[in-house]
């Protein structure tokens, strides 16, 4: 008999998915959990995938030390060592933790509690510094606390949605595709406050493509029209809100004047009338943002502007109505619970003297940081001046992903001691550490995480982890055990460090802090076991009843010591840095729809790679003719913090002077990809979240001397091209390669393409320079390398999709023209559910005469799963209907 599969959760965006899956025949195998209430049975194309990530390939198996293997015990001794070592030389403040929304929220509680309260420091700050930390400074300022008022029924029971700086569709499409089931029943509507037509914006019914870094003059000219159209709930705001006269200069400024409006944020001022008055005449509006609102120099004020605007109306806390921040990462807020963040102290807790001593207290601890720790950006500025010196970094990836990427690294170099925690055995920050710890991976981990709507699941273990690899928490406690803090750090299992984080929730809280789990306190073993996903607040002895959730501020009571939300006064400045004559065009950078982070886990799945294979500089056409870019050509991206190489794609949808670069390649996966490494690091001063959307810029075209792809089931090391892209293939993988100057890797190559034996298929046309060789074992492919002049190599898609298989025939005739059998199955991905390409659909509307996206559905089954490639379907529908128009 099969064994039950085991209810978990995804371990990709803050929709927090639940998962049921089941581990046997060496294969872990995944689908929706039908009855988990953030997505009752649906997954994206990332998420039906998971199963395809979890393997002992490329991962670190065993601690090493300066590259070599040791024990875990000398490991820890080594860590435990140093720490106290540098400790009493230096100071607390000379060890820092960098952390990961990826961990579970016991790891983030053992890190947190072992910095904050035993080795005295408030160094320990985590990647959701990149991405939501300005919604938590936002909501802290309004609300008094960080929390999120609204549940995702909101978006089902909504009216009009207005998603700023989200593009849901690609990053959050299941919880896209909840609204949009209920927008076909109720007849909602979409508006997208975006600067690209992203495909969330492609399905609105109205999209403001507004001047980046020009949100707070918006939402600041929306406050004033709905003052002045009596949409101001004057009973609200006298009875649940403080400082509305501050804004009174707001309400008399001529700059929220709608033509001034529209002025400031570049749109057309009908655009502009329109959105106004579709929140003046809809009471269950939703606003959804992320992204593009946090990562910036006024991420803070962008989302009090947004949240003036529901202060104002009163709309907030009922249903269909109120500020959303959609989270990024699975477990961004529960890190936020245990005070992941440098400027958080725990259980929603800030640094106030009080909250220290109470802490302090329940933790007997004997030395508690006293004041916030550094933040990302600064934190690894403190590792480069060497105030510094030892840095443990857990599951995140910091030479990729932050700003000044070049400069990380330079810190990473010089920092007298990185530890790094991971479960793969290669990545860029792993190559700077003195200590690699091997972490566990989904499906080998055990603990809780907390959703975009505050819901708590349970991520539970499919299988035991190959090798060495240890929980993160564990690894944590050993090192505080060797440290001395022993008493402290008793646990032995994640269900130990639930309870007490649990109990320090309601530890001394009289309903003073929203964020109360203490009803989970005294939770048995058995009990955490078969946890439920619930919603907080849920407070000793009012299990039952909140184990159902709801919305926060229903009573119009809020969290700071008044029980009064506030209204911020906010100016509306542009950003830091504005193009100029040397950088000309803005950097806007983001998320794939298939791709994760820096692609450790997506980048190894052969189906997701095939929507977006090489790292992409998106232009638009008339910005790639003036500056000399050719579709498909490469171009060199230079800002004033560095350079990289990409390959160009025209985009439409972008505004004129803007370029979009996707944030997932790294030095593994290409040669000179990492957009981080590009990003200007000005930080927001509220919030140090990094402005990642608005980097002056140039771009230059690049004229390769030679090109082409190696392919093959073996491992290649693409030494001395300029260009080079990874991508994974179902038997091996496939690699695009150019040089710019010195052709010589590719004279290498052809000699030794020249020497394969045995059967081979050759082509060699020296008139045209161009170069084909195929070997096959057995009449199986098992290596292709195409070279030639730029614009001559064929695409590799169809015969990479051949390597390992058996030919014969006109199959094995087609390998050396790497031509494709049947049209219809090349080219990219649309949709990576049932790998449908763009050809097939295209291919299916002509021979079909099909109109709708459900007609497209129902002939190729495109679209028919997790929906995030309708929008792109919808672009497919309307490009052939434009091209049959005009024949």
């Amino acid at each position: 008999m099969r064994p039950a599969p085991i209810r978990t959760t995804c371990a990709y965006c803050g929709v927090g998915c639940g998962v049921l899956a089941s581990a046997r025949d060496g294969r872990v195998r995944v689908k929706g959990d039908p009855v988990h209430p953030a997505n009752f049975g649906k997954l994206c194309g990332k998420g039906q995938a998971l199963g395809e990530t979890v393997s002992a390939k490329d991962r670190l198996s065993y601690p090493l030390i300066k590259g070599e293997r040791a024990s875990w015990e000398r490991a820890l001794d080594h860590i435990a060592g140093r720490f106290l070592h540098i400790r009493e030389t230096h100071g607390p403040d000379a060890i820092a933790f960098y952390l990961s929304g990826q961990l579970l929220t016991e790891d983030y509680y053992a890190a947190n509690k072992l910095m904050k309260g035993f080795i005295g420091s408030g160094n320990v700050d985590t990647n959701s510094r990149l991405c939501m930390s300005s919604a938590v400074a936002g909501h802290r300022r309004a609300f008094g606390e960080d929390v999120v008022p609204g549940v995702y029924e909101d978006f089902e029971e909504t009216d009009l949605l207005v998603l700023a700086g989200a593009n849901a569709a690609w990053c959050h499409p299941v919880l896209f595709q909840r609204f949009e089931a209920a927008r076909e029943k109720r007849g909602s509507r979409l508006i997208v406050i975006d600067p690209r037509k992203t495909a969330t914006a492609q399905a609105a019914d109205l999209h403001l493509p507004l001047k980046p870094g020009s949100d707070v003059a918006l939402f600041n000219g929306l406050f004033r029209f709905l003052c002045e159209e009596g949409a101001a709930d004057e009973s609200f705001i006298a009875r649940s809100t403080a400082d509305f006269e501050k804004l009174l200069p707001l309400l008399g400024a001529r700059e929220t004047e709608l033509a001034h409006v529209a002025a400031r944020c570049g749109l057309e001022e009908n655009l502009v009338r329109q959105f106004f008055t579709s929140v003046l005449e809809n009471e269950r509006w939703v606003t959804g943002f992320s992204q593009g609102i946090n990562q910036s120099s006024r991420g803070t004020d962008k989302v009090n502007a947004i949240i003036n605007c529901h202060l104002l109306t009163g709309r907030i806390g009922r249903p269909g109505m109120g500020p959303f921040s959609i989270t990024g990462q699975p477990n961004a807020m529960g890190g936020r619970e245990v005070g992941g963040l440098a400027n958080q102290l725990a259980a929603h807790l800030s640094f106030e003297p009080e909250a220290v001593e109470k802490v302090g207290r329940f933790w007997n601890a004997p030395s508690m940081a006293e004041r916030g720790g550094l933040k990302a950006v600064d934190l690894f500025e403190a590792v480069h001046e060497g105030k510094v010196k030892a840095l443990w970094i857990m599951a995140t990836n910091p030479a990729v992903s932050l700003p000044d990427a070049e400069r990380v690294r330079a810190a990473l170099e010089k920092c007298e001691l990185v530890i790094v925690s991971d479960c793969m055995a290669s990545s860029d920050t792993l190559s700077y550490a003195d200590v690699a710890l091997p972490a566990e991976g989904w499906g080998e981990k055990d603990g809780t995480v907390t959703n975009s709507e505050r819901r708590i699941s349970r991520q539970r273990r499919l299988q035991a982890a190959p090798g060495e690899a240890r929980p993160d928490w564990w690894a944590l406690t050993q090192v505080a055990r060797r440290m001395g803090f022993g008493a402290a750090f008793p646990y032995e299992s994640p269900a130990d460090i639930f309870r007490e984080h649990a109990a320090l929730s309601g530890f001394e809280n009289k309903g003073e802090r929203l964020f109360d789990i203490s009803a989970y306190a005294d939770i048995s073993d058995a009990g955490y076991d078969a946890m439920t996903p619930f919603l907080w607040p849920v407070r000793k002895g009012d299990k039952g009843k909140a184990a159902a959730g709801g919305r926060l501020f229903a009573d119009g009571k809020f969290a700071h010591e008044d029980g009064r939300a506030r209204f911020l006064f906010l100016e509306d400045a542009p950003p830091v840095h504005g193009a100029n004559d040397d950088f000309p065009l803005l950097l806007n950078t983001g998320r794939l729809r298939d791709q994760w982070h820096s692609m450790t886990r997506t980048g190894a799945v052969p189906r997701l790679m095939s929507h977006v294979k090489e790292p992409m500089l998106y232009c638009h056409p008339e910005d790639m003719a003036a500056f000399g870019l050719s579709p498909k050509g490469l171009a060199e991206a230079a800002t004033r913090w560095g350079r990289g190489l990409f390959r160009v794609a025209a985009d439409g949808g972008l505004r004129r002077g803007e370029i979009f670069i996707p944030i997932h390649w790294t030095r593994h996966m290409s040669a000179a990809g990492t957009v981080g490494a590009l990003v200007n690091p000005v930080t927001d001063p509220h919030s140090g979240q990094p402005e990642f959307k608005h980097t002056p810029m140039r771009v230059t075209p690049v004229r390769p001397v030679r090109a082409g792809f190696y392919l093959s089931r073996n491992a290649f090391e693409p030494e001395g091209f300029d260009y080079w892209a990874r991508v994974p293939v179902a038997e091996g993988e496939l690699f695009y390669l150019a040089a710019l100057e010195d052709a010589a890797p590719f004279a290498r190559l052809e000699e030794e393409a020249r020497a394969w034996r045995g059967d081979v298929l050759a082509v060699e046309d020296k008139a045209r320079g161009t170069f084909r060789r195929v070997l096959l074992e057995e009449g199986v492919p098992v290596a292709a390398f195409f070279s030639g002049p730029a614009g001559s190599v064929p695409d590799p898609s169809w015969l990479s999709g051949q390597l390992g298989k058996r030919a014969e025939g006109a199959v094995r005739q087609a390998l050396i023209a790497a031509a494709l059998m049947d049209p219809a199955q090349g080219g990219p991905k649309v949709c990576s559910c049932f790998g449908v390409s763009e050809k097939a659909i295209l291919a299916a509307i002509a021979a079909k005469n099909l109109s709708s996206v459900q007609a497209v559905g129902a002939a190729t089954q495109a679209g028919t799963n997790c929906g995030s490639c309708r929008p792109e379907i919808a672009a497919l529908l309307e490009r052939a209907f434009m091209k049959e128009a005009a024949e």
